[in-house]
């Protein structure tokens, strides 16, 4: 595979080069290209969620948005959160 990098993007390497950020161009382009294999991997995630998210106000699942509705909700995930540390705290003994 042959890639034809921007002059812009060639004088971005050669710095990181210089400044002992990489050894080579090849580690600079490892890197970005492991770095948009997190995006993408992330990307994909968030949309799953938003296909389930989606599918569970289809069926109805969903709940208003009102100021109290985000109190009990900020409640319940302060609940869960106390009782998952209380259960590591307990598996730590």
């Amino acid at each position: 595979m042959d890639v034809r990098l921007t002059p812009d993007q060639e004088a971005f390497i050669r710095q990181a080069i210089e400044t002992g950020r990489f050894s080579r161009p090849e580690d600079a382009v490892e890197e970005a290209l492991s770095l948009w294999e997190v995006r993408e991997r992330a990307r994909t995630e968030i949309l799953a969620a938003v296909d389930t998210a989606e599918a569970s106000l289809a069926r109805g699942e969903g709940r208003p948005i009102t100021q109290q509705s985000m109190r009990e909700l900020a409640s319940e995930v302060q609940q869960r959160g106390r009782a998952r540390f209380d259960s590591e705290q307990r598996t730590r003994r």
